[in-house]
């Protein structure tokens, strides 16, 4: 007998669940293997953009933002956090009176709160709207993992760029959305740096950081697109 509400879901909502899901094993595999955690990461990005696409051509649901704002938490909130902190803390073996290990705990913690309180306000403000104010969470997520995947995720790194996105995802600067043919681009560079993150000297991974840093620091004030088209 099934259960009465996978009877509402669409295929849109199936592969949002996938995202949560994959969210949930990057988690778990961060602290064995951060760089799993990382290319999950990106995975979990990939199925977050395909939801979108999968929902234009087959049609979405009622359902379908929430479930996507909630994926998005698990993916790039919690997950993203779990990878800064397992790197950060050894592992979780640091000793607990280093100042360094309280940041590597208090950082992550506070970027998963600031995620939550920023795709709520997207729900509530920006979902259907081309533009959102606040860094996304998945582009957070994404410059983070890609960070430690480029070779240059050392702790202190990834603990200051987290508690740089900790602000600026609730930060009031204002982001358009991707083109079409820049998100083509991105989930070709997520896919190559999941596929082959250490192939000729890292290049997919260091590509792909290039690509969200130039959109994180100049979309606010180059990449604004004709809201009418």
């Amino acid at each position: 007998m099934q259960p009465r509400l996978l009877g509402q879901l669409g295929l849109a909502d199936l592969v949002t669940a996938a995202n949560a899901a994959i969210g949930f094993v990057a988690v778990a595999t961060a602290t064995v293997d951060p760089a799993l955690a990382a290319r999950l990461i990106l995975l979990a990005a990939i199925a977050d953009g395909l939801d979108g696409v999968v929902a234009r051509v087959r049609g979405g649901t009622a359902v379908g933002p929430v479930l996507d704002s909630l994926a998005d938490v698990a993916s790039f909130g919690v997950a993203p956090a779990a990878l800064v902190y397992a790197v950060a803390s050894n592992g979780g073996t640091t000793v607990s009176g280093d100042p360094f290990a309280i940041a590597a705990l208090v950082v992550p913690a506070l970027y998963v709160s600031m995620a939550v309180v920023r795709l709520g306000f997207y729900m509530l403000h920006d979902c259907e709207n081309p533009e959102t104010e606040g860094v996304q969470t998945t582009l957070a997520a994404t410059v983070l993992a890609v960070t430690y995947l480029a070779g240059i995720g050392k702790p202190t790194v990834l603990v200051a760029m987290a508690a740089l996105f900790t602000y600026l995802m609730v930060a009031p600067v204002t982001y358009p959305d991707l083109y079409a043919r820049d998100a083509v681009v991105l989930g070709g560079l997520q896919a190559l740096a999941i596929a082959i993150p250490t192939a000729v000297d890292r290049v997919f991974p260091r590509s792909l950081l290039l690509f969200a840093l130039a959109y994180l620091v100049l979309a606010p004030f180059v990449y604004w697109r004709d809201t009418g088209s």
